[in-house]
């Protein structure tokens, strides 16, 4: 696991979730996890949005030609579209104003409306809440700037994998028992799918909260020379 550079062992995630629990002042973990969480999503898209306009953009290869700002270029690489106000790098740049908490919601409601089929109804907007500090909010999202999360090498090392699972289990931490309603500890999750052996045919979670069963079973087939196309996903 990466460390930070700090020199003290601490992990990345965890350094990370400290600095943003800093931020989280007096709300209610139950409440500030759909606000964090939100956040890294949206970075992640974002970066992933944004790897890819460049190489539109510079239009060599099979790029050539292409329109950086045509949607279905985006839908041919599997990647959301993420419309201009709704961009990372434009509301990094508004972050400091108090406006900031409805820039990010109009951001959500952006990036829904250009992506409905994956992704409607599915985004929070909660940022514009008269109790969301919205200079909190702001540290958050300068804070969140600084990692890579959607670009290529990022992907490799499987950051939003990492960053949101440590999150996930922290905030099921701080909420007690009710944590438990949204997230299966992982070493849970990896005997249940070594119980079932998933080398093909269908994974069927009806309770997929972060997709963990899933990314467990892709694991699991990678890890004994399978092939996880053999294997198709439901939840």
């Amino acid at each position: 696991m990466a460390k930070n550079n700090k020199g003290n062992g601490e992990s990345f995630e965890k350094t990370l979730f400290k600095a943003a629990d800093k931020l989280r002042k007096n709300m209610d973990a139950a409440e500030y996890k759909h606000i964090v969480l939100g956040l890294i999503f949206l970075k992640y898209i974002s970066d992933s949005f944004e790897a890819l306009h460049t190489k539109l953009s510079a239009g060599e290869g099979q790029y050539k030609g292409a329109d950086p700002e045509d949607q279905d270029e985006y839908k041919a690489e599997n990647v959301f579209f993420v419309p201009p106000y709704a961009r990372w790098s434009y509301l990094h740049g508004k972050s400091k104003l108090p406006s900031i908490g409805k820039d990010v919601d109009d951001a959500m409601l952006a990036i829904e409306k250009a992506n409905p089929k994956a992704l409607k109804g599915i985004l929070p907007t909660v940022y514009a809440r008269p109790n969301l500090d919205k200079a909190a909010l702001g540290g958050l999202i300068d804070l969140i700037g600084n990692i890579a999360l959607g670009d290529e090498a990022a992907k490799a090392k499987d950051i939003l994998g990492r960053v949101y699972e440590y999150f996930l289990g922290e905030f099921a931490n701080a909420e007690g028992k009710k944590g438990g309603q949204f997230y299966t500890p992982k070493a849970i999750v990896r005997l249940m799918v070594e119980m079932i052996e998933p080398y093909r045919g269908r994974v069927y979670d009806p309770c997929c909260g972060s997709g963990g069963m899933f990314i467990m079973s892709e694991q699991f087939i990678e890890s004994h020379q399978g092939n996880k196309d053999n294997i198709s996903i439901y939840g």
